[in-house]
């Protein structure tokens, strides 16, 4: 069932969706070669903590409060003192904040160094699918016209898009309805509200859409090797307007209808 949210829950999220916003300012610039994954768990964590939230992962058993994801990790890469971040690595960073009850989630791919042409390039485009979801989820629309919106992007470029997961209501818990996928679907499919809040989180391949699970039984790897990339970020849907939650450069962003 969708949970529509009334606009005093809304703001309750968009608190915990700053502090994430915040968060990632902070730390981005920190983030650098020759650390490892679980340093990067640690500042997170740290910070999370330290302004009053919980890492919202420690609801769903993930050993972690980061998913840190490189290169051929598409999703939930467990953060290692054995995982050593590169030069020319593409690191995805997926962060969710229970700040009083209220959930937020987003995430950032970062380019680490001297980073390939065509993992930038892929780095861009999934940045471009990321603001197609956003645009294309406004009130009267329905759930297939933002996963229409990513696909159609990925697919000129030549990439795949993975199937397997998808977006996803968020606000009151970690996962909610209705799930949003990056691809056409068949089933469900409701038509965009006011009240809705969603995570849009295009995963981007550069090579084939399809993945296998780690031998971890967390990390999400592509089947064929190559790297993969992530962005997502936390929308509230208004009757007239939808906010983009997360957003680095929160004030007073939004998409008109």
């Amino acid at each position: 069932m969708i949970q529509l949210k009334t606009d005093e829950q809304i703001d309750k999220i968009r608190k915990s969706c700053h502090l994430t916003a915040d968060m990632f300012n902070t730390l981005i610039p920190k983030i650098k070669a020759g650390m490892s994954t679980k340093d990067v768990d640690d500042l997170f964590k740290h910070y999370i903590i330290s302004h009053g939230g919980t890492p919202a992962w420690y609801h769903e058993d993930f050993p972690g409060a980061v998913c840190i994801s490189i290169n051929d990790e598409v999703i939930h890469g467990v953060p290692s003192k054995k995982r050593i971040i590169k030069d020319g690595d593409l690191v995805s960073l997926d962060v969710g904040i229970d700040l009083d009850g209220y959930i937020s989630d987003t995430t950032h791919s970062i380019l680490i160094g001297n980073v390939k042409p065509e993992v930038k390039k892929l780095h861009e485009v999934t940045k471009q699918c990321l603001q197609a979801a956003i645009d294309a989820c406004v009130v009267g629309n329905r759930i297939s016209d933002i996963s229409n919106a990513v696909y159609e992007i990925a697919q000129a470029n030549g990439y795949g898009v993975v199937y397997d997961f998808c977006g996803h209501g968020v606000g009151l818990e970690v996962h909610e309805d209705p799930s949003v996928p990056n691809c056409p679907f068949s089933g469900k499919n409701p038509r965009i509200k006011p009240g809705m809040v969603l995570a849009l989180e295009p995963m981007i391949n550069l090579g084939v859409p399809e993945v296998e699970v780690a031998e971890d039984g967390w990390t999400i790897l592509t089947a064929d090797g190559k790297v993969s990339c992530h962005e997502e970020h936390t929308v509230a849907v208004f009757e007239d307007h939808t906010e983009v939650l997360t957003d680095l450069n929160y004030c007073g962003k939004s998409v008109l209808n």
